[in-house]
């Protein structure tokens, strides 16, 4: 069954919100809208229960419930234990708290891989590392392509290299890179693996132990919930690490990395992005019986299909435009629908004149600064950057075209 888009639609109050009638959202790359459920439970948290959680008293007793049914059914979605999975205000606070860990726990002349692909949440924090002595490699990536060819990761491991940090897709390439594979040859090393997923994650989430990643790092406002950074943690990484929370709080697994109070109403509106999970499965007949990460596989292909057939024909059209240079691949099954392109002018001109048109998108570097430089692209010149996921619309996507077609 193909994704019914107009149920996906309904389950988003920002389609049918008056400010926003007449504009196609193409930034879903910077953060996407929120679902329905999301809005409805972080609302009832405000409402009920807007108390110190984990109490005896009944509106206290809930708020408490339902933080935990938030990371409970994430963590079964994404198929590792509830424990194994934690929340930060974002994952750039989550990653350079976990870059103190490893900086505590590594030893001068350890080796740690980071590439030039990734975001810089994924890459400088480790990049940091250096001035406590931990050698810094860099995996390339390919100037003409972006691509980050296994060759030159093989060719950077050795029983030095403690920690190998990489994009599951990054978000200006949007490349899909082969976790699994990747993780293996890690692993065949002695190295641990941490995996920015959150340029991919809203594309539906992924099954992280079949992946074999040990961290793996999003963001839930890019996977259509509220403001917080969500990291998996594997428990025998995270009970070798240095404890970075309180000292009382070094035997709970998901607080060791999260020295700041969680924000109790995002995280128990989390929970909300499981309830949207599930309401797709059950709208388009997912198999009766299935186990979560099963469901969350069923989810992720409906998201999957939908997107790579918009998807292509706005690749086409890029790729023939001889004045744009397509950043990434030109084929939609091995990327996401995130698309960077190099104009004459600079991406933000771009965007401003899309606007005009009522196509929301941005230009600039996007915190890819290295990504964009490694390709020989001038940051400050910077790209236009469309993206969208699911809940897009076929005619969306011709919008586009149709304006990209006049403002290039």
């Amino acid at each position: 069954m193909p994704l019914d888009i107009d149920f996906v639609r309904a389950q988003f109050p920002a389609f049918s919100e008056p400010s926003l009638q007449g504009q196609a959202f193409f930034e879903n790359a910077g953060g996407s809208y929120a679902c329905g459920q999301v809005i409805d439970r972080l609302t009832r948290f405000y409402r009920q229960r807007k108390v110190q959680p984990y109490s005896a008293y009944e509106p206290s007793r809930l708020g408490g419930e339902e933080m935990d049914e938030a990371r409970a059914r994430l963590a079964a979605l994404m198929g590792v234990e509830t424990d194994e999975v934690s929340f930060g205000p974002s994952t750039s606070q989550n990653t350079y708290v976990l870059a103190q860990a490893f900086g505590q726990h590594l030893k001068p002349g350890d080796a740690v891989i980071v590439t030039n692909q990734d975001h810089e949440a994924n890459s400088g924090p480790w990049r940091r590392l250096a001035e406590r002595g931990i050698e810094i490699r860099e995996w390339a990536l390919e100037p003409e392509t972006g691509h980050l060819p296994l060759e030159g990761l093989k060719a950077l491991l050795d029983d030095r290299v403690r920690l190998v940090c990489f994009p599951h897709c990054s978000n200006i390439v949007a490349e899909i890179n082969p976790v699994a594979e990747i993780a293996a040859l890690a692993h065949a090393a002695g190295a641990v693996v941490c995996v920015d997923g959150v340029s991919y994650a809203p594309h539906g989430l992924p099954n992280v132990a079949a992946l074999g990643a040990d961290i793996y790092l999003f963001s839930a406002y890019k996977t259509y919930g509220p403001h917080q950074g969500i990291m998996v943690i594997r428990r025998a990484l995270a009970e070798a690490l240095p404890n970075q929370g309180h000292y009382f709080n070094a035997g709970d697994l998901c607080k060791r990395f999260t020295p700041a109070g969680p924000d109790h109403a995002q995280i128990a509106a989390c929970a909300g992005m499981a309830d949207y999970a599930e309401a797709l499965y059950a709208h388009h007949g997912g198999p009766a019986g299935a186990g979560p990460t099963e469901r969350a596989a069923f989810v992720h292909d409906l998201m999957r299909a939908h997107e790579t057939a918009l998807l292509q024909p706005l690749l086409d059209f890029i790729g023939a435009k001889n004045s744009v240079r397509l950043l990434g691949p030109r084929q939609a099954a091995g990327r996401a629908p995130t698309v960077a392109m190099v104009l004459a002018g600079r991406g933000g001109e771009a965007a401003a004149r899309l606007a005009a048109k009522g196509i929301m998108t941005s230009g600039g570097s996007f915190y890819g600064v290295r990504c964009l430089a490694a390709q020989g692209v001038d940051p400050d010149h910077g790209a236009l950057r469309v993206s969208f996921v699911h809940y897009t619309a076929p005619s969306e996507v011709e919008k586009l075209i149709a304006a990209l077609d006049e403002a290039l």
